[in-house]
């Protein structure tokens, strides 16, 4: 279901304009973004902060769109290709990207943790890392904000996933001890 919050309207004659009319949506899939500190902005971007305007920016979660980034107007833009690190969020389906890019797990990492201990200990220790004063989440994480969660999602797609194919396995393994 999709919240979009673009209309539009007749600004000349017969021309027609995109105008975001909620400072919230982003002005290229229409989906609501999340606020995000300027830091975070400033820290991820690969091209001059000189392109920074004096307004709040919105993050962009929407895999399909290539925005990060936009300006609470709605004018301006930084997509997928502007941006220092690969974008989880953009990238939901590359096991390799960071989902923790403080402490750099990914759902590989992650993956390889269950399948050598079968457990794994991903949010507890970044619990401890948060505790002790380690993570920058406002600098490191695209979104600019604690990672946690996301991790907490992948943690529980993995041990799904390892579930089915253990069950898979001993699915077949019955099979070929029938035959």
């Amino acid at each position: 279901m999709s919240q979009n919050c673009c209309v539009l309207i007749d600004t000349d004659q017969n021309e027609k304009a995109k105008i975001n009319t909620k400072t919230d949506c982003c002005p290229t899939c229409g989906q609501k973004g999340k606020k995000v500190d300027s830091i975070t902005i400033k820290a991820m971007l690969n091209v001059s902060l000189l392109a920074l305007r004096e307004m709040p920016y919105l993050f962009c979660r929407t895999a399909a769109c290539p925005v990060v980034y936009f300006s609470a107007d709605g004018l301006q833009v930084f997509t997928t290709d502007q941006i220092r690190v690969p974008v989880y969020q953009k990238k939901p389906n590359d096991d390799t990207v960071l989902v923790c890019y403080c402490f750099h797990h990914s759902p590989t990492t992650i993956r390889a943790e269950l399948l050598a201990t079968g457990a794994s200990t991903v949010v507890e220790a970044i619990a401890r890392g948060i505790q002790a004063d380690q993570c920058a989440c406002e600098i490191r994480n695209p979104q600019g904000s604690c990672c946690l969660g996301n991790v907490q999602v992948i943690l529980e797609w993995v041990q799904h996933e390892l579930g089915a194919e253990e069950r898979g396995k001993m699915k077949k393994r019955k099979v070929s001890n029938q035959a």
